[in-house]
């Protein structure tokens, strides 16, 4: 493990950096791929909701596999950094392929089409977020400097979601139809590469530490990983978040084209949710090292759930008082993202020390299938609430659709109640959670 000297600065911006490529595929399919599909493509939102969950399911399963293979990684570079390279190209372009289908004359084509692409690009997804989340924990032994790393990985991520959940659907609308797209699955994925191609050379004078894969099956070391409780209690508290963030994530085009009645205020939405994550990452890590990352963690999301919970107004309020309140989740999101990805390098190098093997990389493959988990069914959670609404869908060249009342008020509690339930319930395992720093820095 190396030292717990600072890192330097350019290390920690390198390392940040990679946040460009998993907050563009974090954002843009779950917001654009459900409405591509039922909108543009004619396809029924239930079916829908099952294309964009099941390449996110597979990679539930791959995720620990990319693990267990990025820890036994044998390359002077390190066991992690070839993969950020490798996987995060492959990632780039298979992304521009999902929104790219040509016009086959049939929907279950165009569909199978937007399915082989997902899939393509969440198999090259794995094997870049596992290593990369992995990194952390072999960077540094400091508490707090794990701290500082996650400040500016999650102020970049912010900015990417800004940058992508604002101008995605801008490309769409500008260009229009299906060709809208496709220019901007194309400009996405150059986003995507210029986040790889930075986190892999960023990175390249960050400590590696002794990497040392642990013993046994992969099966074996699995086993051993569910029966650390801090880790379980973790992530089961994410993926609960991650499924709210999903759920609110895929709502934000209906809400703001259905409801709002304005395809512009998709982009807003965007920055109110993103600008105060900007703005505030930093003033959440300094929170963190007064009171402590779970006492932070517990108050970002109670901050998180309450904006969330004031969006039901959507229909019988000015769209102002809407905007405040996804400015106010954006607040707790923030907070959200800093201290678990801040948490679970303390449990990787907890088990490590009392176990005397690495198992960094199999839990961040079980870590980042748990967030992928919840980020799929987030879509495919609003896509049924959408069925059981009676939402319309449409092709590119069908008139307007008016919806009913029912489809617009499942919108409303997609985006607002659910994720805020969602939200509370997860408090219920973080409450549980027992590392501090006096444990990890043991």
């Amino acid at each position: 493990m190396p030292a717990s000297t600072p890192l330097p600065r350019g290390v920690r911006i390198g390392y940040g950096s990679g946040s460009v490529a998993t907050g563009a595929f974090g954002t843009v399919p779950g917001l654009m791929l459900l409405p591509y599909l039922t909108d543009s493509l004619g396809i029924a939102a239930i079916v829908a909701g099952v294309i964009v969950f099941l390449p996110k399911a597979w990679d539930v399963v791959l995720n620990p596999v990319a693990g267990r293979i990025s820890d036994r990684t044998v390359d002077p570079r390190g066991p992690r950094r070839p993969w950020l390279l490798r996987a995060g190209l492959t990632l780039s372009v298979s992304f521009a392929l999902i929104f790219a289908a040509p016009e086959l004359g049939s929907r279950v084509a165009e569909a199978a089409w937007v399915l082989v692409a997902f899939l393509a690009c969440a198999t090259a997804y794995a094997f870049f977020q596992v290593p990369y989340v992995a990194m952390p924990a072999e960077m540094t032994s400091s508490y707090d400097e794990r701290t500082r790393l996650m400040t500016w990985r999650v102020a970049i991520l912010a900015f990417t979601i800004m940058l992508a959940g604002a101008t995605a659907p801008v490309i769409r609308d500008a260009v229009g139809g299906r060709a809208g797209y496709r220019v901007m699955g194309v400009v996405m994925a150059l986003i995507i590469a210029v986040g790889v191609i930075s986190a892999y050379v960023g990175t390249r004078r960050a400590p590696v530490g002794t990497v040392e894969a642990g013993p046994g099956s992969l099966r074996d070391q699995l086993r051993i990983v569910a029966t650390a409780r801090d880790f379980r209690l973790l992530l089961t508290t994410f993926v609960l978040q991650a499924l709210a963030t999903g759920c609110m994530l895929a709502g934000v085009a209906y809400l703001a084209e259905d409801v709002l009645e304005s395809t512009g205020a998709a982009t807003v939405l965007f920055v109110c949710f993103v600008g105060p994550a900007l703005l505030l990452t930093p003033v959440w890590s300094a929170v963190g090292g007064r009171v402590g990352k779970k006492a932070g963690y517990v108050a970002s999301s109670l901050i998180l759930a309450a904006g969330a919970a004031l969006s039901v107004l959507a229909q019988v309020t000015p769209a102002w008082v809407v905007f405040a309140a996804v400015a106010l989740v954006g607040v707790g999101y923030a907070g959200c993202q800093v201290f678990p990805m801040a948490m679970l390098p303390d449990a990787a190098a907890v088990d490590a020390r009392r176990t005397g093997s690495n198992r960094a990389g199999v839990y961040t493959g079980v870590w980042t299938a748990g967030e992928t988990l919840g980020l799929a069914l987030g879509p495919g959670v609003f896509a049924v609430v959408l069925a059981i609404g009676g939402y319309r869908s449409s092709t590119s060249g069908d008139a307007d659709v008016v919806q009913p009342d029912s489809a617009l008020t499942a919108i409303v509690l997609g985006f607002s109640l659910l994720p805020a339930a969602l939200t509370l319930l997860s408090l219920w395992w973080l409450s549980r959670y027992s590392l501090d720093a006096t444990e990890v820095d043991a």
